[in-house]
């Protein structure tokens, strides 16, 4: 079956469907990964995306039951040169046509995907629809023009109650804004009880759970859109260890004062170099955002930058002068991805050991 990706600039791509045969809206992005496809597919951080994979043969490896970042994917579309119709692989139980069926995303191949990162690069990221071939181009670009932005991506992501992930180790509160399984799973390993809870989660409950630190995930969506998660690290850095990761790193940073933009096309990949300031190293991140924290924004503000990307220079990491927190904004969990900064987990666990030792000689 013949299906067509129409750009909100009127660009026609034609190509043949696979998975869902669902229309789809959303705002089409690029990712650089070699692999990883399974990772990126179940990342809640692309709620609300369609996403181009420039890597040209997609699926080869197929879908296993170990690689997953969600149970229930939250993706609005997948783009791809060439998917791999029968996987060679023997962790492989499903074939990617079969998974994208099953969780309802449509998919396109047999484009030129060089050409679409192309545009996404000069343009900037922009609206786009998946829908069949034939359609009204007249049709589908005043569907695109109707479609408004998405607002509430993370409320759509989030756990809707709290749960645990009992542990004898640290008690860790862990504020759910789209995460993944990785950085669940990074906290486990490491023996921490983790009480995992919604985004709009209150500072009040979160300190009434007396905990030893408080990790903010990733998620989808500009950081701007969830005040409430501002207003609450606002509450919390001062007393309790924080961590930022991703988009927690993005309303850690607000909450302090700084601010944040949306950058042209993002970055989304497995191989963006960072460099660190404190440890005078490069590390290969694992990254997926469309928004950064302003390099200017940080100098009225009691944060220090302390890592950035060499890329484009913005803003990858950053510490509080005077509390106990600090973030990043690429994926140290490394689900895909190298695990040249996995050591942040052990880290953060230090900062809680130290800011309870500093407080028992307090006392």
């Amino acid at each position: 079956m013949k299906r067509q990706l129409i750009l909100e600039d009127g660009t026609v791509f034609n190509g043949e469907a696979f998975g869902s045969l669902e229309e789809s809206i959303g705002e089409v992005v690029f990712n650089t990964g070699m692999t990883g496809y399974q990772e990126t597919l179940s990342d809640p951080s692309y709620c609300g995306q369609i996403v181009t994979m420039t890597y040209p043969l997609i699926g080869n490896y197929g879908i296993n039951r170990d690689d997953f970042e969600t149970i229930t994917p939250s993706i609005f579309g997948f783009v791809v040169k060439e998917y791999c119709e029968t996987p060679s692989n023997f962790r492989s139980d499903e074939n990617l046509d079969e998974y994208l069926k099953a969780n309802n995303i449509p998919g396109i191949s047999g484009i030129d995907t060089r050409k679409l990162t192309k545009i996404l690069r000069k343009h900037g990221t922009m609206k786009g629809i998946l829908t069949e071939a034939g359609a009204e181009d007249k049709e589908a670009q005043e569907k695109l023009k109707q479609a408004n932005p998405l607002t509430n991506q993370v409320e759509q992501v989030s756990t809707v109650k709290p749960y645990v992930s009992p542990g004898r180790g640290y008690r860790i509160v862990l504020v759910d804004f789209g995460m993944k399984h990785g950085i669940l799973r990074e906290l486990t390993k490491r023996k921490c009880h983790v009480t995992v809870v919604p985004y709009n989660y209150s500072a009040e409950n979160i300190l009434r759970l007396k905990p030893d630190g408080i990790m903010l995930t990733n998620g989808p969506g500009n950081p701007k859109n969830v005040p409430e998660a501002i207003e609450m690290i606002k509450k919390v850095i001062s007393t309790v260890p924080t961590f930022g990761i991703c988009l927690g790193h993005q309303l850690l940073s607000l909450a302090c004062g700084a601010d944040t933009d949306k950058l042209k096309f993002g970055h989304r990949g497995s191989n963006h170099p960072v460099y660190d300031y404190e440890t005078k190293r490069t590390y290969l991140t694992s990254q997926n955002h469309g928004y950064a924290v302003t390099e200017v924004s940080i100098e009225q503000t009691d944060l220090e930058l302390t890592q950035i990307a060499l890329n484009d220079r913005t803003v990858e990491g950053v510490k509080h002068s005077k509390y106990p927190a600090f973030s990043v904004q690429y994926h140290p969990e490394n689900s895909p991805g190298p695990d040249d900064t996995n050591y942040l987990f052990d880290r953060f666990i230090e900062n809680i050991q130290s800011y309870q030792a500093a407080q028992k000689e307090e006392v």
